[in-house]
C-alpha cells in the first residue's frame, strides 16, 4: 500500500500523548505511558513482518489499532493499574477478523462537541504583528497547508480538515460544531464562519450531519442580547457557554447567579432549551470555584424544561478520580454529588469531551469515572464527545471506548456495572437523539447512503489518516494558545 503520510510507520493509530485541547495546561507523559508506547511500536514492527506488510500498512489496520490497545493493557497492568482494560483478544494482532470484531462497529455515533478554527477568519486581524498562533500545529503531512505565508499550518485546523478527520477518518456520523470562550471581537470561529462549514458539509450531501452551537457569555456585554439573532439567522441547535470565563479576566458566574438566570430565560424564550456548558478543566486559580458543578442541580431542578449539558462532566486533570466521594468538592463527584442532592434530575447530561481521552491514560481512572457515572447518573445521561479536531481524528477513541471494560474486581467491589453493547450504544449517539431534533428520515435514509457516506466507504478503500494531534503539548505551546484568547 502506497501511503503519503507517515510511510515509514512510526505514529501508533491509538495516540497517546499530552495533547491539551487548550483548556488545561499540558499534563507530560508518565513512564507507563511511554512505556505503552514503545511496546506498541516494538510489537506493531514483529507483526507487520510475520504478516509480511509494511508498518505502515499494519498500522493503518484493525490489527494495528488492536495491537497498540493490547500494549497499553500490558504497560498499565505492569504499573498496577488492573481496573479496567481493554477487551481485546490476543489474536486480534494477527488476526483481522478478530480484529475488527473488536474494534469496529455498527454504533449510531453522534459527537457533541468539535471544533475547528478558520485559517482565513476576521479574528487574525486582532493579532499583533508577527504572530503565529497555533504554531505548534503539525504541517508536514497536511496538504492543505501548502500555501504560502506565516499562518499556512492553519490549514490543518480548518474546515476541510475538519470534514476529512471527523467524516472521512472516524466513524462519527453526527456532530456539534462548538465553540471556545472569548471576547466579542477576538473570537477565532464566529457563527458565520461556522454556519460556513456546515454549508460544506451541506454540499456534500451530508443532510443534517452538522451542527452549531451558539456561543454566549452572559457576564459579558452583548451576549445576551446576541442570543435572538443566533436563533433567528442560524440553525443554533444549543447554546456554548463557559461558567468559568470573564471578560477581562473577571471572575465567571453560576447558573443560578443573574447572568446565568438571563441566558437560562432568553434560551427558553428562543425555544432553543438546550445548554451545554463548560464544567471541570479550569482555566486556572481565579476560575477554579465556577467550574465546579454545584450549581448544576439547582439550575437544572428550578428550570425542568432546559437540557443542560455538561461538557467533559467536571473531570479536572491531575486529580485523580477514584471511587465516588460525597465530600469531594470538584470533579465528577461535585457532579454526581449536585445532582443527587436536587433529586436527581432528568435533564442533566454528562458529556465525555476530553475527559475519556484523558482517562484513556489511566485504566483504574476510566473505571471508576465511566463506573460512577454509569451507577449515579445511569446509561442514560452519557453523551459522546471528543473535543476533536484538538485531538486529530476521534477514531481512537472510538476505538478504545468501544473496547473499555471494567474489570470483574472493580465491578464486584464498588458495584459497577459491565460496559454491554446496549450500554455503548446509548452513548455513542442514541442519548444525542433526545436532546438534537434529527429528522427521522435523516436516521432512516441519508446518513446510509448520503454522499459523505459514499466517499467515507470509497476512501477506506485506500484509508491514509494522519494519526496526528493538533492541541498544544507543551506549557509554552499551551501559554502560547491562550495568548491569542484560546
Amino acid at each position: 500500500m502506497s501511503t503519503r503520510i507517515d510511510p515509514d510507520g512510526l505514529r501508533l493509530p491509538i495516540k497517546l500523548d499530552s495533547a491539551s485541547n487548550g483548556e488545561f495546561e499540558p499534563v507530560p507523559l508518565e513512564s507507563q505511558h511511554r512505556h505503552a508506547n514503545r511496546l506498541a511500536l516494538e510489537q506493531a514492527s514483529a507483526n507487520a513482518r510475520r504478516l509480511g506488510r509494511s508498518r505502515r500498512d499494519f498500522l493503518v489496520s484493525a490489527c494495528g489499532a488492536a495491537s497498540t490497545l493490547l500494549a497499553m493493557n500490558q504497560a498499565y497492568a505492569l504499573a498496577g493499574q488492573r481496573g479496567g482494560f481493554y477487551a481485546i483478544p490476543r489474536e486480534a494482532a494477527l488476526d483481522g477478523a478478530a480484529a475488527a470484531a473488536a474494534i469496529e462497529g455498527q454504533e449510531f455515533i453522534f459527537d457533541v462537541q468539535g471544533h475547528f478554527v478558520n485559517p482565513t477568519g476576521a479574528w487574525l486581524k486582532t493579532l499583533p504583528p508577527g504572530a503565529r498562533p497555533l504554531r505548534f500545529t503539525e504541517t508536514g503531512s497536511c496538504a492543505a497547508a501548502a500555501l504560502p505565508g506565516p499562518l499556512d499550518h492553519l490549514q490543518c485546523l480548518g474546515p476541510d480538515a475538519f470534514v476529512r478527520h471527523i467524516f472521512m477518518d472516524s466513524d462519527t456520523d453526527l456532530t456539534v460544531l462548538s465553540f471556545v470562550p472569548s471576547t466579542r471581537a477576538g473570537e477565532p470561529l464566529t457563527i458565520e464562519e461556522a454556519a460556513a462549514t456546515a454549508a460544506i458539509v451541506e454540499r456534500l450531501q451530508g443532510t443534517h450531519r452538522l451542527y452549531l452551537h451558539g456561543r454566549v457569555n452572559p457576564n459579558q456585554d452583548g451576549d445576551v442580547e446576541d442570543m435572538e439573532r443566533l436563533a433567528k439567522d442560524f440553525r443554533i441547535a444549543a447554546w456554548k457557554t463557559y461558567t468559568q470565563w470573564g471578560p477581562g479576566g473577571a471572575a465567571g458566574f453560576f447558573l443560578d447567579d443573574e447572568p446565568g438566570l438571563k441566558m437560562i430565560a432568553e434560551a427558553r424564550r428562543l425555544g432553543v432549551r438546550n445548554i451545554a456548558v463548560h464544567k471541570g478543566l479550569p482555566f486556572g486559580p481565579n476560575s477554579y470555584e465556577h467550574s465546579t458543578c454545584v450549581d448544576v442541580g439547582r439550575a437544572a431542578k428550578a428550570n425542568p424544561d432546559i437540557n443542560f449539558l455538561i461538557y467533559h462532566s467536571g473531570y479536572v486533570t491531575g486529580k485523580p478520580e477514584g471511587p465516588f466521594d460525597p465530600e469531594r468538592i470538584d470533579g465528577i463527584d461535585a457532579l454526581i454529588s449536585s445532582v443527587k442532592k436536587a433529586g436527581n434530575p432528568s435533564n442533566v447530561y454528562a458529556e465525555l469531551g476530553s475527559t475519556w481521552r484523558f482517562l484513556m491514560r489511566n485504566a483504574d481512572e476510566a473505571a471508576h469515572a465511566l463506573g460512577k457515572l454509569l451507577v449515579h447518573l445511569g446509561p442514560e445521561q452519557i453523551l459522546w464527545g471528543t473535543d476533536s479536531i484538538w485531538y486529530g481524528s476521534p477514531q481512537d477513541q472510538i476505538q478504545a471506548f468501544r473496547s473499555f471494560q471494567i474489570s470483574p474486581e472493580f465491578r464486584e467491589r464498588y458495584g459497577y456495572p459491565e460496559i454491554t453493547p446496549e450500554i455503548r450504544a446509548k452513548v455513542f449517539g442514541l442519548n444525542a437523539l433526545k436532546i438534537y431534533p434529527v429528522p427521522e428520515e435523516v436516521l432512516a435514509k441519508h446518513l446510509g447512503s448520503d454522499a459523505v457516506a459514499r466517499a467515507r466507504e470509497n476512501y477506506r478503500n485506500r484509508p491514509d489518516p494522519e494519526f496526528l494531534t493538533y492541541g498544544p503539548k507543551t506549557r509554552r505551546e499551551f501559554l502560547n494558545f491562550k495568548a491569542w484568547g484560546g
